[in-house]
């Protein structure tokens, strides 16, 4: 009996004594569109907890993730932590169906279904689409990145559908790649203020830092361009803060391991990034060069029977995109990788809300993209490999 006492009691201090492991990695999920009812919330919290697990168990085993951590030490938080933004649109949803339902009098009956079910999938995403919509989500979302960092804690973004598209903003408005005096220089400042600018530097900033109604240092135009506001004492006056506002307004520098968008249909959406003539084109190219330069992941993962699930590009190298940039990228370790040619083994029809179903086949797919990306860009026996493997398909097409 006493031996046995002996025992539990060393068992304890064991136990004590043993700190229970910290974890330094948290998955935050951003929901899609139709999804701003309690069913379809909960329909969207379910899959995520379904899938949560599975991604987890996939990250912390696969070798090549481990490596690319620091100390090859991966812990990933239990719980996944959800950014639901899906009730903010409610109020306008509820204006469409009430004109849907005086339309269901005088049209079709399968006039009436088509447009019902246009209205359901989307809505949100037109909605969440609008500048004046996006921003106080962009907002939200980085309090609770923030509420992370001060916690010690990394963050790799999930965007399902519609949340990708909230990614995609959240990375062009609040990730801290603007060299002010760079910035100033492009917009052709006069001398005055390039030479004030020049004699008090201030950290990199975002463009949610800059923006009228937090920095007030101009305004972001329907064509995507920065105006500066025109009152030069005030502009000058602000810019003064301006590390102030970078601290509130901007991502917190280093806790943003990764971006990771499914089902993502951007390019039907943000087509106009495409348009030379449209000025946020010159914030991606800065925008991507920080993602290089800082080892953040920017991964596009899609089932390939998803109708939805856009390709956001073909797979560059840093040379292509410097070329395409106009700019060098020094020490790049961060990835930009698309993975749309997952088989999911669904219906089109089932497809785009299949990556709870099918969850294991999905955080496969993850952790493939973030290994792949990662040989395609650093490894160059890889690159070549597949480089050679596209230019014999496209002979054969």
């Amino acid at each position: 009996m006493k031996r046995i006492l002996l025992f539990i009691f060393a068992l304890l201090i064991f136990q004590v004594s043993t700190p229970a492991q910290d974890t330094n990695l948290t998955f935050l999920y951003i929901n899609g569109s139709n999804n701003n009812d309690k069913k379809m919330k909960d329909w969207y919290i379910n899959g995520v907890n379904k899938l949560h697990p599975v991604m987890k168990r996939k990250f912390e085993k696969n070798w090549a993730i481990k490596k690319w951590t620091k100390d090859n030490k991966l812990v990933i938080d239990e719980t996944p932590q959800i950014f639901f933004w899906g009730y903010d649109s409610k109020t306008d949803l509820d204006f469409v169906k009430d004109r849907l339902n005086i339309s269901k009098a005088i049209s079709s009956t399968l006039a009436y279904e088509i447009r019902s079910l246009l209205t359901q999938f989307m809505h949100d995403a037109i909605w969440v689409q609008k500048t004046h919509n996006m921003l106080p989500i962009l907002d939200d979302l980085n309090e609770e990145v923030k509420k992370q960092a001060q916690s010690g804690q990394n963050v790799i973004m999930f965007g399902y559908s519609a949340g990708t598209f909230v990614n995609y903003q959240y990375m062009i408005y609040k990730f801290p790649y603007i060299d002010t005096s760079e910035l100033f220089k492009a917009l052709k400042a006069d001398s005055e203020i390039l030479e004030f600018v020049e004699n008090n530097p201030r950290k990199s900033t975002c463009l949610s830092a800059l923006t009228y109604e937090k920095g007030n240092l101009g305004v972001m135009s329907e064509t995507g361009h920065f105006v500066m506001n025109q009152n030069k004492d005030l502009l000058m006056k602000n810019y003064l803060k301006l590390d102030e506002y970078t601290e509130k307004y901007c991502a917190p520098k280093g806790y943003v391991k990764g971006i990771v968008n499914f089902a993502s249909p951007i390019p039907l959406f943000y087509s106009d990034m495409a348009d030379e003539n449209y000025e946020f084109t010159y914030y991606t190219g800065y925008m991507v060069k920080y993602l290089l330069e800082n080892g953040i992941y920017f991964l596009t993962v899609n089932f390939r029977e998803d109708p939805l699930g856009f390709p956001t590009s073909r797979n560059f190298t840093i040379a292509q995109i410097e070329d395409m940039a106009e700019l060098k990228i020094e020490n790049p370790t961060g990835v930009m990788y698309d993975n749309s040619s997952i088989w999911s083994r669904r219906s089109a029809f089932l497809a785009h809300t299949s990556y709870w179903s099918a969850r294991g086949t999905f955080a496969n797919g993850v952790v493939k993209s973030f290994v792949n990306g990662t040989k395609f860009l650093y490894d160059e026996k890889y690159q070549n490999k597949v480089l050679k493997r596209k230019s014999k398909k496209s002979e054969v097409l």
